[in-house]
Formats: C-alpha cells, structure tokens, sequence
C-alpha cells in the first residue's frame, strides 16, 4: 500500500480505497431489501474507532459477505439481525474494533432502516 493510500482519516476508518470499492461494489449487487440493511449497518459501524485499516477493510467486507450469502439463501433479514439490529451491529463489530460513541439518533436510524428493509 502506498503511503497516500494509508494516510488520512478516511483510509483509517475503511480501509485501503481499493478493497473499499470493491466491498461497495458487491453491496451495490445485492438485492434491494438485503442492500438497504447492509448500508443501514455499515453507516452505523462509521461509528466504531477501527483498531487497524486492515482490520476495518475486513468487517466490511465480512459485511458483504454475510449478506451475499443471506441474499442467495433467501434468509429473512430478521433472522440475520435478529429483532434489535444496534445490538447485531454492536456485536458484530467488536470482534474488529475497540468500539466507539454512537449517538442516539444513530442507533433510531439504525432500527428504522432495518424495519423498512425487513418489510
């Protein structure tokens, strides 16, 4: 990775800008309900302090994986989030990051989105 590439705040919350793409690419692939929950998720995981860019490249990408497969399964978003998506989100995100602040209206908006995405 270059030095341009692994400097800056924004390569240090997702990553390297190649894989980046290609995580969004694959979101951006998904059909529309499971796309609307992975965004929903992936906005509030920007909340959480990543321990490494590569760490954080990996739950993204981990991400699109677990949505990719739901998607090709056919399984209820429900059955991924369960019915409190800030706490899927929470959890799933401490196996790459030390954690972070989430405000409120994030958490609100959270839930919102997975509710229209479950239908």
């Amino acid at each position: 990775m270059s030095d341009a590439e692994n400097s800056g705040f924004i390569s240090k919350v997702i990553g390297p800008k190649k894989r980046w793409r290609a995580y969004k690419a694959r979101v951006k692939e998904l059909p529309e309900s499971y796309r609307t929950a992975a965004e929903a998720i992936e906005r509030y995981l920007m909340h959480f302090v990543p321990t490494d860019q590569d760490s954080n490249a990996s739950m993204f990408e981990d991400l699109a994986d677990l949505f990719e497969q739901a998607a090709v399964n056919r399984t209820p978003i429900r059955e991924i989030v369960g019915e409190d998506p800030v706490e899927f989100a929470e959890a799933f995100a401490q196996n790459y990051t030390e954690g972070g602040y989430v405000p409120a209206r994030a958490r609100k908006q959270l839930t919102d989105d997975i509710e229209r995405a479950a239908g």
